[in-house]
């Protein structure tokens, strides 16, 4: 890991802007003190936050941009307004030009994939860059991906996306032959569209180094931690997603009405208040919040655009955690191999990935 790692914040990113995004990053700066951050954005704004975060001031530089990307936009809208002068694509120029080492965002998903992949390029032979995620199971910590990169996968795109996936679970899990899982409606070989069971075949085939297949897993299987890494397209990821944490927020709304509901469960709750505090951290999504873009020429992570302080805090700490890391030059090698054996085996990909990041 370099000794100061740089990493560059679209500060005007999310739902809350300056006011989120500086004091996540002051959070950050607390438990990683070896950071040093460039704050692109609105000057006079930033400043105003830096005044409550003098640490962070001494550790940061400004670079203003009176260009934000807007949250609603598709990603051909945001380009092209917000092309080379946004505060978004200035984060990611940054990354391309040596200035940072990670960009960090909480803007809009389709528009910081548009850019990155226009300004830093993908790796040789990935065909689109995918968007991973840690996922808290039963056994701690699972990477899923794509959660929402990209619609529609081929077979060669998923051997792309395992390899990418086992990568960044022996960075981030430490796990240095992890597990991996194609996302099915079954677990048996017979199920499941042709483009899954063509991928499963070809990961078999290649037997490639550095992870160990595991067939299908089947949604629920994620939670469980049946597998290190769960791969799947970028849609049906996106609503695996989004449903996990929809249930969470469902699971902790109907805790927090029955143990309010009568004198007695007031009293249970108190009783066992320890035992709560440990569920509701295991239940807070802001602990895994940040997203990896993987397969680009640069890194950068995708924060959650209505994350508060702490989730964005956390998101830059993955950010960190990742520029420490050799996870590009693995995926690189990998990939570079896969392709390889593919080539020697004859192997021919169906039909492509359809559209853009939603």
């Amino acid at each position: 890991m370099p000794q100061t790692v740089r990493i560059a914040l679209d500060a005007m990113g999310g739902d809350f802007g300056p006011k989120v995004t500086i004091a996540g990053a002051a959070s950050a700066l607390e438990r990683r003190p070896n950071s040093r951050f460039l704050l692109i954005g609105d000057e006079p704004a930033i400043r105003a936050e830096l005044e409550r975060h003098p640490r962070l001031a001494e550790r940061a530089d400004v670079r203003h941009s009176s260009v934000s990307i807007r949250m609603d936009d598709k990603p051909s809208q945001a380009l092209r307004y917000g092309r080379r002068v946004s505060s978004m694509w200035l984060a990611i120029d940054a990354v391309k030009k040596g200035d940072a080492d990670v960009a960090v965002s909480a803007g809009n998903t389709g528009a910081l994939m548009a850019m990155a992949k226009i300004c830093l390029h993908t790796m040789a032979r990935v065909d689109r860059p995918a968007l991973a995620c840690l996922w808290p199971t039963l056994r701690g910590q699972s990477v899923v991906l794509d959660v929402g990169a990209s619609m529609g996968a081929n077979a060669s795109h998923l051997v792309d996306l395992a390899i990418m996936g086992a990568a960044m679970a022996r960075v981030m899990l430490g796990v240095e032959r992890p597990t991996v899982g194609l996302l099915n409606v079954g677990a048996e070989e017979i199920k499941g569209i042709e483009e899954v069971k063509a991928a499963s075949t070809m990961l078999r085939d290649l037997a490639l180094p550095g992870f160990d297949y595991r067939g299908f897993v089947e949604g629920d299987g994620i939670g469980q931690g049946a597998v290190d890494v769960v791969v799947t397209e970028g849609f049906t990821g996106n609503i695996a997603l989004k449903t996990a944490e929809g249930t969470a927020a469902q699971i902790t709304a109907y805790v927090k009405e029955a143990m309010g509901g009568t004198l007695i469960a007031k009293l249970g709750y108190l009783l066992a208040l320890g035992a709560f505090r440990q569920l509701r951290a295991k239940m807070d999504t802001r602990a895994t919040n940040g997203g990896v873009f993987l397969g680009l020429q640069g890194i950068v992570i995708k924060s959650h655009g209505g994350a508060d302080s702490v989730g964005f805090a956390r998101a830059v700490e993955i950010g960190h955690e990742v520029a420490g890391s050799d996870l590009l030059n693995r995926i690189r090698d990998t990939v570079a191999l896969a392709h390889s054996l593919e080539g020697q085996d004859g192997a021919v990909s169906t039909s492509p990935p359809r559209e853009a990041a939603q």
